[in-house]
């Protein structure tokens, strides 16, 4: 005990002198370098497998190249830096720490530059370069366990998916006004020193407003739920940039930025799942399973699941490892606090070898009680699995019994042929506006969707030659 005491102001004493590498001021900081690297290492594993990578060697080579040069210039040019592109459809860009840095697909269908991409992955290195993710974790130990030395907490995500893990959890802490400020800044640092034209910048910022504000407060993208107050920031960096003298030939490459993502997937991908109402199809796994109507269903790369409408039942696909149903089962029957007082019953769905068991959990909620069923189909093993408090069995027994049993081979064609949108780079041969592109050449989305994506007003006439953006492809559900 006194070895415990005397350790804790030695501790603080050496943390509190940290000094941060991107601004040079003294900060309280209990994780190393080394811990952010190790943190990271395990974290993108974790990253990629939830949202997937791009499939387009171009697109990541193209940002990797780009944000490798910008880290090379910050003041930690020696981390592992690793610039991923995930096949994401929200607006969000995101880092962890380490050097971690991930760009959607999603936002990179809004920008218009290379200089506009600049400015997001410049923002995500500032945070990484001052290391404002371990600060908050920092901040975290004291406030919920103390001094522990070695000890790095980080708190496990919780979600009723049950696919993210800690790494992700990591990526919503959200920012406070300082580290955006920070982050801001030190983004037109990192522009300036690589070249890119910082006027572009604002841009960015200009565009987040417009997707916020036309999501109407639905599905905002995600880079506000860590990134807030699009509108000040962008003042406050204008204002920078205003009394800055421009650099003479700064980088924009918008015609090369528009040439990468000309063909890119844009919106949520129908060939990875996507529902019909209640129902859940997959064109590319040829399967289909219906949902109790009125649930809030969700779609990942991970699990596919539905939640009651009070909230008080969950129904999830998933896939599973075993050698048959039955012996995938007994396994999951096995699992320390799962028990049950029957036995798994071995049969069929739809033709399809299955095996189904009702199981019994103890949790902090109440016991829970739930029915799983696993089901082999066209090579691989899938996991439904349905679960509720005790309490509610008589309620949801049925429901669970009738996803369970909607599971079978897709065969609807026009659901099997469905195919994503793309973005269409499009070169006028006449001066016109947005509204007359959409009239000539048409468009898979509204011409607001293409004012969002250019954005340029929509009786705003473009010059002859210029390039815009429209969406074709489908058909999509």
């Amino acid at each position: 005990m006194k070895n415990t005491i005397l350790l804790a102001p030695l501790l603080l004493g050496v943390v509190s002198c940290a000094v941060n590498p991107a601004t040079g001021q003294r900060e309280l900081m209990l994780v190393s370098e080394s811990q952010e690297i190790a943190m990271g290492r395990e974290y993108d594993p974790q990253v990629v497998a939830a949202f997937g990578l791009y499939p387009d060697s171009a697109v990541q080579n193209y940002v990797s190249g780009m944000g490798l040069r910008m880290a090379a210039v910050s003041e930690r040019p020696d981390l592992p830096w690793t610039f991923r592109v995930v096949d994401d459809p929200i607006v969000n860009a995101f880092a962890v720490p380490g050097g971690y840095i991930y760009i959607t697909r999603g936002i990179m269908a809004y920008l218009n530059s290379e200089a506009e991409l600049a400015s997001v992955v410049g923002h995500e290195i500032g945070h990484v370069t001052a290391r404002h993710s371990a600060q908050q974790m920092s901040q975290q130990q004291l406030a919920q366990v103390g001094l522990v030395a070695g000890a790095v907490l980080v708190p496990q995500a919780r979600d009723y998916l049950g696919v993210a893990g800690a790494g992700l959890q990591l990526l919503f802490l959200k920012f406070g006004r300082d580290d955006e400020r920070q982050s801001d800044d030190l983004a037109l640092r990192y522009m300036s020193r690589t070249g890119y034209d910082l006027r572009e910048s604002p841009d960015v910022y200009e565009m987040l407003r417009r997707v916020s504000a036309a999501s109407g407060g639905g599905q905002v993208p995600n880079w506000l739920s860590t990134h807030p107050d699009p509108e000040d920031r962008r003042e406050r960096i204008q204002a920078q940039i205003d009394s800055l003298e421009p650099a003479p030939n700064a980088t924009v490459n918008r015609a090369e930025y528009l040439r990468l993502i000309d063909g890119m997937i844009f919106g949520a991908n129908p060939r990875e799942g996507f529902f019909r109402d209640n129902v859940f199809l997959h064109p590319d796994l040829e399967f289909r399973l219906g949902f109790p109507a009125g649930w809030q269903t969700a779609n990942s790369r991970q699990a596919v699941a539905a939640v009651s409408s009070e909230e008080d039942a969950i129904l999830q696909l998933t896939l599973a490892s075993g050698a048959s149903p039955a012996s995938a089962a007994r396994a999951f029957l096995a699992q320390e606090g799962i028990t049950t007082s029957g036995t798994v019953r071995s049969g069929d769905i739809n033709g399809l070898p299955a095996a189904t068991a009702v199981f019994l959990a103890a949790t902090e909620s109440g016991e829970l009680i739930g029915m799983v069923t696993f089901v082999f189909f066209r090579g691989d093993l899938y996991r439904i699995m349905g679960y509720t408090l005790r309490a509610n069995w008589d309620k949801y027994r049925s429901p669970f019994q009738a996803t369970i049993g909607s599971f079978q081979r897709l065969t609807d064609r026009s659901a099997l042929a469905v195919q994503p949108l793309e973005l269409d780079i499009v070169r006028l041969d006449r001066a016109m506006t947005l509204r007359e592109l959409a009239e000539r050449y048409g468009s898979q989305v509204t011409l607001d969707e293409l004012v969002l994506l250019n954005q340029v007003d929509p009786d705003e006439r473009l010059p002859r030659g210029a390039q815009v953006k429209r969406v074709v492809g489908g058909p999509i559900e």
